[in-house]
C-alpha cells in the first residue's frame, strides 16, 4: 500500500477513536454501594453505572455473585432487597 492510503487509514482509526473517547466521557455516572444480606450471609459491593438505577442492579449482581452458589441461588439473591443502599460521590 502508498503512503497516501497508510495516512488515511490512520486518520479514520485515530478519529474513530477520538470520539469514542469524546462520547464516553460524556456519559455520568452514579455509585452505589449495596448491602445483601441472603441466606445467613452478607457481602457489600460498590458499583458505577449511568443511572442510579443501574449502578444498584449492577452493585446487587455483585453482592450476590460473592454470597450465592449456583443459578438458582444468584436469582433468589438477585430479586432479595438490599440491607442498604448508600449513593456516592
Amino acid at each position: 500500500m502508498n503512503k497516501k492510503l497508510w495516512v488515511i487509514i490512520a486518520g479514520g482509526a485515530l478519529a474513530f477513536l477520538g470520539a469514542l473517547v469524546y462520547f464516553s466521557m460524556g456519559l455520568r455516572q452514579h455509585k452505589a454501594e449495596v448491602c445483601i444480606t441472603f441466606n445467613g450471609r452478607q457481602s457489600c459491593r460498590v458499583a458505577a453505572g449511568t443511572t442510579p438505577e443501574e449502578a444498584v442492579r449492577t452493585a446487587s449482581d455483585n453482592a450476590c455473585a460473592l454470597i450465592a452458589s449456583g443459578v438458582t441461588e444468584t436469582m433468589a439473591c438477585g430479586r432479595t432487597k438490599p440491607d442498604s443502599i448508600r449513593f456516592l460521590e
